[in-house]
């Protein structure tokens, strides 16, 4: 574990990357931000970013974004159609350069609603880039109650 509370581990034999962890990063003015490297050591050179539903940006490895890809081209495209067209127009592939930046696209970043401080935080498979704000308004908003409730009704 690292300052910020990260950390990127492998669980026993499952060998599963689980991106953990918050990070408070600044966008330079090229909408870049360095990414923690706890979180960097696991991604490869590329990933790929696109828009989620909670309005913010989400982050997955090349693998990941395969996997994801994959499950819906399982589903019936009548269902798909506009989740697909909702992730994929926004998607955006980028490298990981030498200082472990990664470039966000402007449109990903109005979006979000990213501005100078964002948080970054690591949500199992993959990585959320959200504007502090709106990250604080979040996390803020989530009671541990709600969360048992979820829980118990997925069966856990």
């Amino acid at each position: 574990m690292d300052k910020s509370g990260g950390l990127c581990c492998h669980f026993g034999d499952l060998k599963k990357d689980m991106f953990l962890g918050e990070y408070t990063h600044s966008l330079d003015a090229k909408n870049r931000i360095i990414l923690p490297s706890r979180l960097r050591d696991e991604l490869g050179s590329k990933v790929v970013l696109t828009k989620s539903v909670d309005r913010c940006v989400t982050l997955y490895t090349e693998e990941k974004w395969a996997e994801f890809c994959a499950r819906l081209d399982k589903l019936p495209d009548i269902e798909t159609r506009r989740v697909k067209r909702f992730l994929f127009s926004a998607a955006f592939e980028t490298e990981i350069d030498s200082q472990g930046r990664i470039l966000i696209a402007p449109k990903l970043c109005e979006y979000a609603g990213l501005e100078k401080n964002v948080t970054v935080i690591g949500v199992g498979d993959h990585i959320e880039i959200w504007g502090c704000d709106a990250w604080a308004g979040e996390s803020r908003g989530e009671k541990a109650d709600d969360i048992a409730d979820i829980l118990i009704g997925l069966g856990f």
